[in-house]
Formats: structure tokens, C-alpha cells, sequence
């Protein structure tokens, strides 16, 4: 058992919007012999899309709105990568999926340097102590000077930083990366859909200025001292515990430097680590099965209409047609068909480890985003929260003749999280809050082409929901009373207090003492 679970990796891709996630994920699954042919994010010339990018409006935007699950076996290792959206809207998913994976990958664009999406993240993993590995992406074209990026990482990011491969030079004189940790050069092919031969060269003889010429094997030389000189040995306890970031440079496009970068990650990062429940702290060698639900989808398979949970493995093993507890519904299921995942394409599983995610299908709407299985144990995982939404609009059924799947793709598409609903309890409105804009497209293209129901929006004036709850009934009465046209109740039966403007809050919670404002569903 303990084999299975050293030899699992679980990580997220993470970074701000075009910084080149997908693109890296696309060139790592190449790596892993799990696609023979690289697709684009965006691009004229190549016509296949990248395989991460599954929903049609992946594919015409060029933009991830949901994490990726993908698995594949690299060496003796198995692997599983959460390719997370970039953009702010869909913030809310990636925090999710950072509470599933073991370490993060940060990409970063070598000429932007840290954006600001990069540095919540970064906040996400410090607070949780998630080892992270920054890959600098973009180096074939003119990017910032790679001793000033180190210093903008280790101020803006706050954590030590140390490089582990080199670039010789950049934008068009970009000639490759020097692997730090296996003291090696390879020269590469530039390649944008396959894997090309490499050459190895000895960085101390006259066949490193044949390559690559005088200059930049003069400058190459002079960085490496300065390295060894200005930055501590790589030291991997220091990672593991998340006070050190190993930095990689290359070009996820032409497949430079991805290859140090998967062979270092391998080795270095960190196997299922024990995860915190409320009860108890479960370790992934425990020989009962235990894990929690951190995502749902709906539609990966069109023709079926079906939801899928998916499940991250804490500890034991998961057998299929077992019988598991439903920890939140008290009663106890069987998975005939629980599946592993490569973006949209499945296949079934008879037992999956620690540290491994696994599909369940979800007929009946069973599970919500932080659900527990277990073997018999009273477990609770926390650490998913839904946060209180920002924006808010009016959903209104634009065809009356389909109501009923109108209902039932709203229903499906908020069990995904992929934003809330509230329904006012003064007029029966149903009221759809999202953290951003770009997620109202979303909800309205995934209706009109997954359920065949069209709607229309009707923007609200609110200033942020927030769940009340109070020891005092008689207050709480009171102030559900004269706030009567601003309450709702979540799809819980939670009371949802929608405030108007930051004064009004502000007011409320001066004149109601007794009264408990949360701004995150857990509490």
C-alpha cells in the first residue's frame, strides 16, 4: 500500500489569466505519452485545441472556466494534474481544487512578471503550507531580466526562492535552459506539437561556444557563478514545508525547459500528505478508505446529461462496488462504474489509492461540493467554502414552454458552484450571485446549449449577501421583519440577508448586536 501512495503526485496548475497554464498541462501530458500531437490555446496554424479546454466555450474563447482533471503514468510515478481557470471570475473553483492537490505549480509570463491573480493564489497556498514550484513561461520572447524576476518573486510572493534550471538569453536569441539540479545543458529543436531530440553538451569545454557562440556562453558561465555564490543550495525540506520555491525558465510553446521541469517535479515534490477533518487529522497510509468531494461537473458527456463528482482519495484504497457511507446523507452507496479522468475522455477503475481522484457518477443530485465518503467513520472535511458573491441578477425564464429544464440546468449548474442561488422571499425571485461577470456568459451559453433553455438577466443593485444566524430568535425575527424585501434563503434553507449598499450593512450591523453577518457559507 505504501508503494501505491509514495509513487502518487497530485498538483495544480495555477496562475493569472494567459499566463500559459493550459499550455504547460498540454506539453506535460505530451511528455507522458498521453497525447502524441500538442493542441493550442489559441493559434491559426494549429488546429487542434488543447486537450484541458474541453467545453465548447473553452475552445472559442481560448479560456479555461473549469479545472481539468487529468492522470497518466510518468516513469514509476503516476500523475495527477487539476489544470485550474486563471480568470478572477472563476476564482472560487480553483480554491476549491487547491484544497484537493499535494503541491502547486505557479506559471508566471516572463515579461509581466507577478500579476495580481498570482499573488491571491499565492496567499491560498501559504495559508494551507502548499509546497510550490514557479515556472517562468515565455522565455522565447523578451521577457524581464530573469536576477530581477528572483528578487520581484521573493518580495511580492514572500517565500526564498532558488532557480533550478537557467535560461541562455531570451525572445529571439532564446538558445535553451541549463538544468541546475542534474548539472546538465540540452540543447533542443524548438517544437510546438511534438517532442524533438536533444543534444547534450559539457558547459566547461569549447563546444559550448560552437553551439551557442562566445557571448552567451561567456554570460551563461558568469550567471552560474553568481547563482552558487547569492542563492543557498537546494534543500528539499524547505520546500516541502513551503518556505522555498524552486523557480524553472522555458517555453511551454516550443517545449523548452519542460521536460527539467517534470523530471525535478517528480522527484522533489510530495506524496498524499495527511489531511486536517474536523474530527481528527487522517493520514493517506490509514488502511480504511476515506476522501471528500471538491468538485462537481455536469455534461462531460453530452449524449448522457449525467453530473459527475469527483472525489480526492485521503486515505486507503477505494475498491469499485464497494459500500461507502454518505457521511452528510447517512446512508451507504455502491460505484458500479467510478472513472479516472484525462480531461474529457474516461475510463472505468476497479481501485484507486491515497492521493488519486476518481469520478463518481451523480445521478440524483446525491452529492454537494464538500461531501465525505468513508468506510463507517463520522468524518467531516472542511476547507470549502462558497464566498459571498458580488454581483447579482434576476434569472428569468425567456421560453415558457421549457420551464422544466430550465429548472433542472440551473439546479445541476449550481451544484457545480459555479455561482449561488438565492430565492427572495418577498417576491419568489430566484437570484443568481457570482463573484464576476464572464460567469453570467457562462451560465447562459451552458443553458441554451446543454438543456435547450434560454433565460434573461435582470441586473440587481445589491451590495453583497451575506448568511445571518443569531441566538437571539425574537431579534432575528424582528430583523427579518422590517429587512423583509432583502431576505432570501440559500439552496440550504440558510437566511440570506442581501444588502443594498455598504452603508446599509454597515447599519444593520450597529442596530442588530445580536445578530451573526458571515461572509463565507462555512460557519
Amino acid at each position: 500500500m505504501n508503494s501505491e501512495i509514495e509513487r502518487r503526485r497530485t498538483f495544480a496548475i495555477v496562475a493569472h489569466p494567459d499566463a500559459g497554464k493550459t499550455s504547460l498541462t498540454e506539453k506535460l501530458l505530451l511528455f507522458g505519452g498521453q497525447i502524441q500531437v500538442a493542441g493550442a490555446v489559441k493559434s491559426n496554424k494549429i488546429r487542434k485545441t488543447a486537450t484541458s479546454d474541453w467545453m465548447d466555450i473553452e475552445k472559442q474563447r481560448g479560456i479555461s472556466v473549469t479545472t481539468s482533471v487529468m492522470e497518466f503514468d510518468y516513469h514509476d510515478y503516476k500523475i495527477n494534474i487539476l489544470d485550474t481557470p486563471g480568470h478572477q471570475d472563476f476564482a472560487e473553483d480553483t480554491y476549491r481544487t487547491l484544497t484537493a492537490v499535494d503541491s502547486v505549480i505557479i506559471v508566471i509570463d516572463g515579461a509581466k512578471g507577478v500579476e495580481a491573480q498570482t499573488l491571491k493564489l499565492m496567499e491560498v497556498c501559504r495559508m494551507r503550507n502548499t509546497p510550490v514550484i514557479i515556472f517562468v513561461n515565455k522565455m522565447d520572447r523578451e521577457t524581464l531580466d530573469p536576477f530581477d524576476l528572483l528578487d520581484e518573486f521573493e518580495e511580492k510572493l514572500q517565500i526564498a526562492v532558488r532557480p533550478l534550471s537557467w535560461p541562455i538569453d531570451n525572445g529571439a536569441r532564446f538558445k535553451g535552459v541549463y538544468n541546475i539540479y542534474e548539472q546538465r545543458l540540452n540543447l533542443f529543436q524548438p517544437s510546438k506539437q511534438v517532442v524533438t531530440e536533444k543534444v547534450e553538451v559539457d558547459i566547461h569545454t569549447k563546444e559550448l561556444e560552437e553551439r551557442i557562440g562566445t557571448q552567451q556562453a561567456e554570460q551563461l558561465r558568469q550567471d552560474l557563478e553568481l547563482i552558487g555564490e547569492v542563492y543557498p543550495p537546494f534543500e528539499r525540506e524547505d520546500y516541502l514545508s513551503g518556505l522555498l520555491a524552486p523557480v524553472f525558465f522555458g517555453s511551454a510553446l516550443n517545449n523548452f525547459g519542460v521536460q527539467e521541469l517534470l523530471d525535478c517535479f517528480v522527484e522533489i515534490a510530495p506524496c498524499p500528505r495527511p489531511v486536517q477533518a474536523v474530527e481528527r487529522v487522517v493520514n493517506p497510509d490509514e488502511p480504511k478508505f476515506t476522501g471528500f468531494i471538491f468538485k462537481i461537473t455536469a455534461n462531460i458527456d453530452p449524449n448522457h446529461r449525467s453530473c459527475i463528482a469527483f472525489c480526492k482519495i485521503c486515505s486507503g484504497r477505494f475498491v469499485r462496488n464497494n459500500s461507502y457511507l454518505h457521511v452528510r446523507q447517512k446512508k451507504s452507496m455502491r460505484f458500479s462504474s467510478p472513472a479516472q479522468f484525462m480531461a474529457q475522455r474516461k475510463t472505468t477503475v476497479d481501485e484507486a489509492w491515497a492521493g488519486d481522484i476518481i469520478g463518481l457518477p451523480d445521478t440524483g443530485g446525491t452529492f454537494k461540493i464538500g461531501d465525505t465518503l468513508t468506510e463507517g467513520e463520522n468524518l467531516h472535511f472542511k476547507g470549502l467554502p462558497s464566498f459571498s458573491p458580488e454581483m447579482f441578477k434576476a434569472i428569468e425564464n425567456a421560453d415558457p414552454m421549457r420551464q422544466k429544464q430550465l429548472s433542472k440546468g440551473i439546479d445541476q449548474l449550481m451544484d457545480e458552484g459555479v455561482a449561488q442561488l438565492f430565492v427572495n422571499q418577498f417576491n419568489g425571485k430566484k437570484i443568481i450571485g457570482t463573484v464576476g461577470q464572464l460567469q453570467f456568459e457562462v451560465i447562459q451559453y451552458r443553458l441554451q446549449n446543454e438543456y435547450n433553455a434560454s433565460c434573461r438577466w435582470e441586473p440587481l443593485h445589491l451590495y453583497k449577501a451575506c448568511w445571518i444566524e443569531s441566538d437571539d430568535a425574537a431579534e432575528l425575527a424582528n430583523f427579518k421583519l422590517r429587512k423583509a424585501q432583502y431576505m432570501a434563503l440559500d439552496r440550504e434553507g440558510r437566511d440570506v440577508f442581501l444588502a443594498d449598499s455598504a452603508y446599509v450593512l454597515q447599519m444593520a450591523q450597529q442596530d442588530f448586536k445580536h445578530i451573526r453577518f458571515h461572509f463565507t457559507s462555512e460557519f
